[in-house]
């Protein structure tokens, strides 16, 4: 079981997955977020070959339309 910090709360998943898999687990559509990954912004190209590790800390902030 791996533990996760997302958007200052703790998560845990039950498997290895890229994080890719785990914004589509979590229901977030790739295309109007932004994603923090251990104070390092990731590339929306690189979501599938980045694999979570125990600890690491995600923030996630999603594009607001408005005005």
């Amino acid at each position: 079981m791996l533990q996760l910090r997302v958007n200052g709360e703790e998560k845990n998943i039950n498997t290895t997955m890229n994080l890719q898999e785990f914004l589509d687990q979590q229901g977030l559509d790739s295309e109007v977020i932004i994603v923090e990954l251990n104070s390092k912004v990731v590339n929306r190209l690189k979501y599938r070959e980045t694999f979570l590790k125990d600890g690491d800390v995600l923030e996630i902030a999603q594009f607001m339309g408005g005005g």
